[in-house]
């Protein structure tokens, strides 16, 4: 579930001694750091296009939708170095992901395809995903140090109504939009995303 996977991070980050340490994470990642902000663990935190934020529908829509998707790469697994190759493999496979796929490096998408075939753990996540609680949210000054959300203008997997949500949530949040730009920021504006974690963390 999300909750044990963020206290393993939690436990960890006390072990190690940094309990201070600035988070960031995207999707699934971006929820963990929120997580971990909201029980007061770390220090700055950067959540890109988060999830736990759908609505009934959007969660119907976004398990009924990325779940066929994962099917799909997984069989597709030995062509995906040649359709990711292609301006139109890349377009095709990731629509939802991207906002201008056919414009992406083979090279920047391929590794994260893959591991997104390969995981063995992709189907529980997803499962914890859809079939777990809502993201909570924390009460103004509660939360460690600054929290930023980055969020994709033409996110079609968080879809850009749930920025709002979140920031209900997490009052104290800084909400920042990128342009043109869908679930990955670090695929479709990567420079803007490294500026934005830059920023916003010590």
């Amino acid at each position: 579930s999300i909750s044990t996977l963020t206290d393993s991070f939690a436990d960890f980050f006390c072990e190690q001694g940094l309990d201070v340490v600035a988070t960031v994470g995207q999707s699934m990642g971006g929820r963990m750091v929120l997580e971990l902000a909201r029980r007061g663990v770390g220090g700055d935190t950067v959540a890109l296009d988060p999830g736990g934020f759908w609505s009934d529908r959007e969660l119907f829509v976004f398990g009924a939708t990325l779940r066929p998707s994962i099917a799909l790469v997984r069989a597709l697994r030995g062509w995906l170095p040649s359709l990711l190759g292609s301006p139109v493999g890349r377009t095709l496979l990731l629509a939802q992901l991207s906002a201008r796929p056919w414009a992406l490096s083979p090279g920047t998408v391929l590794p994260d395809v893959r591991g997104l075939a390969d995981a063995p753990a992709t189907g529980a996540a997803l499962d914890a995903l859809t079939k777990g609680p809502k993201q909570q949210g924390a009460r103004a000054g509660t939360v460690p140090g600054r929290v930023t959300i980055g969020w994709g203008r033409r996110d079609l997997v968080t879809v850009p109504r749930q920025a709002a949500r979140a920031r209900e949530l997490f009052p104290d949040a800084v909400l920042h939009w990128f342009e043109r730009c869908g679930h990955f920021p670090q695929w479709d504006a990567p420079r803007k995303a490294t500026r934005l974690i830059l920023d916003s963390t010590n």
